[in-house]
This record gives structure tokens, C-alpha cells and sequence, in this order.
């Protein structure tokens, strides 16, 4: 289960995401829960598809904390592994606000006083990674 990300806790909750959501795994506050497109929608009560076909404030203020979240996830991952690029997958890499506002998120919770490391979406889309899976399949089987 090595580099299963998902079922890490939300780092650094703010006292509005405390106690946490219960998680199928039996763990609390795991990240997929809230990074996920599925955490997303319940958190701002509408899929991530329509916050960005209609903007209003309250899907603004969505958008604002799923940066926010993310950013404090991948500056632990950042700080563990000294990443030399940042590659996001899954639906949610669809939307072209991630890539502006991301580093500026990740920077303060990153152990260091620079923060360069570059986000960029992932060569072949929200499938890169199923697409990755197919590769590692034997094809003598």
C-alpha cells in the first residue's frame, strides 16, 4: 500500500474542518475526503463541473478552500520528498485555476523560505493515471 496518499490526514485542519469526516477506511479526516471531486461537491453542495459553469460567491469560497487544503497537503509531500515538479491528476487537475494558485498555497507550509517547485498538469489528462496502471499490466496474460 506504499504511496496510498489518500488515506493520510487533512494536515493542519482549521477548527471548521474538526472533528473531521469519518472515513470508509475506519480513519478520520483522510485526505481523499476532502480532495477528492466527490469531498469537493459536499463541500460546496454542487459538483466542481457546475461551481466553475456558474460562479457565484459561495462556489468562489469552495474553490478558495479546496486550494487552500490541497496546498497544505502537498507541502507535506513536498517536504518529504523535495519534489522537483508537481504533477495533478484526477478530474479536479481539469481546472485551470489550480495551476495559478497552487504554489502560492503550497509555499507557506513548505519547510523552507523558497517554494519553486513547478504544478503542472498531467501529460495525458485526468486519465494519466489509469493510463499509467494499464502499462504496469503483463501482457502475457
Amino acid at each position: 500500500m506504499a504511496g496510498e496518499w489518500g488515506h493520510t490526514p487533512l494536515p493542519w485542519p482549521r477548527p471548521d474542518e474538526l472533528p473531521g469526516i469519518d472515513c470508509w477506511c475506519g480513519r478520520r479526516n483522510c485526505l481523499e475526503l476532502w480532495l477528492s471531486g466527490t469531498g469537493f461537491a459536499r463541500d460546496a453542495g454542487r459538483p466542481a463541473e457546475d461551481v466553475v459553469a456558474r460562479p457565484d460567491a459561495a462556489g468562489d469560497a469552495a474553490l478558495a478552500r479546496y486550494v487552500d487544503r490541497l496546498g497544505r497537503a502537498l507541502g507535506v509531500v513536498a517536504d518529504i520528498l523535495d519534489t522537483d515538479v508537481i504533477v495533478l491528476g484526477g478530474g479536479l487537475s481539469n481546472l485551470d485555476l489550480l495551476y495559478d494558485r497552487l504554489p502560492a498555497a503550497i509555499a507557506p507550509h513548505v519547510f523552507s523560505d523558497v517554494f519553486d517547485t513547478p504544478v503542472r498538469r498531467a501529460l495525458h489528462g485526468d486519465s494519466s493515471g489509469v493510463r499509467g496502471a494499464a502499462w504496469l499490466w503483463p501482457l502475457d496474460r
